[in-house]
């Protein structure tokens, strides 16, 4: 079987400052373990995609920037008969953050949300009291790597209505409180393959920054959850990623409680070199799913 790890063109945009390639370690390691697997750009013309039995989405981090593009070429494999993990149906579902609301409808606990549609006036004022909230972040419902990410006060809501005028022109926005747990503590990532729990962490921000992303400074913090707290994260993948090679679930905890920032199921990073099981995790879910 010839495998495709579906990558993208890197022009250094979205680097993990401090990280380990992981894809590079991923790949050899696969390859110790006998398969026949390649690193692809998804978006490379010249790739003949019936050459491969196999794709796995692991590192398309510009696929936002180019969502019509990446669309297209979820067609194109489906059309091919191309099998892809995590399965296309769920990319495509996972790749608008109007998911969120499916998540929600199950009675899960979700971050307060409500969307902005392309070309609504911003009027943020509404939603301090709405959300009861001295801070709102409000960001594209297809985005990644804090892209367009604002964080909004009453100090500076008329700099960021003007902002977000011009992106709503566009684009769909998401708006929701800012949680306080994510300054206080962190916010969790509960990793899983093939749905079954692999390793957590705590990503901090950087001190005076909101995005917990290393790009933007933040750091990382290996972490044991409780057994209640991976219990919580656990319904997410059992009700929304079936029949999926990884998943990771973003979130933050009030009262013992798990809130679901995001459900990633399409790139995440996953932290394989923070755990010394991640990398046999990843394999064994990997041939279970091929």
């Amino acid at each position: 079987m010839k495998i495709a790890l579906i990558t993208y063109q890197d022009q250094g945009n979205y680097h993990n400052s401090g990280i380990e390639n992981e894809d590079e370690s991923l790949i050899n390691f696969l390859i110790a373990k006998g398969l026949d697997v390649e690193k692809v750009i998804w978006n490379d013309p010249k790739v003949i995609w019936e050459t491969y039995d196999l794709c796995i989405v692991k590192s398309p981090w510009d696929y936002f920037n180019l969502i019509a593009d990446f669309y297209n070429w979820l067609d194109e494999l489906k059309s091919k008969n191309i099998k892809l993990l995590n399965p296309i149906d769920i990319i495509k579902w996972n790749a608008d953050k109007h998911y969120l609301i499916d998540i929600a409808q199950a009675g899960l606990n979700v971050t307060q949300s409500l969307f902005l549609t392309k070309g609504k006036d911003p009027n943020l004022d509404q939603y301090f009291a709405h959300f009861n909230t001295e801070k709102l972040i409000v960001k594209p419902v297809v985005s990644g790597g804090s892209k367009h990410t604002l964080l909004v006060t009453a100090a500076n809501v008329e700099e960021v209505e003007e902002k977000l005028a011009i992106l709503l022109a566009t684009e769909d926005f998401i708006i929701q409180p800012f949680l306080p747990a994510i300054e206080a503590e962190g916010e969790w990532s509960f990793v899983f393959f093939g749905g079954k729990f692999s390793h957590a962490l705590l990503k901090r921000a950087k001190s005076g920054d909101f995005r917990v992303q290393s790009t933007f400074g933040g750091t990382v913090h290996p972490q044991l959850p409780s057994q209640q707290l991976l219990e919580q994260a656990q319904t997410y993948v059992d009700q929304f990623a079936k029949n999926c090679l990884y998943a990771r679930v973003d979130g933050t905890v009030s009262d013992q409680e798990f809130i679901l920032m995001e459900l990633e199921l399409i790139e995440p990073f996953l932290f394989l070199e923070t755990n010394p099981l991640s990398f046999e995790n990843y394999y064994n879910a990997l041939t279970k799913l091929i």
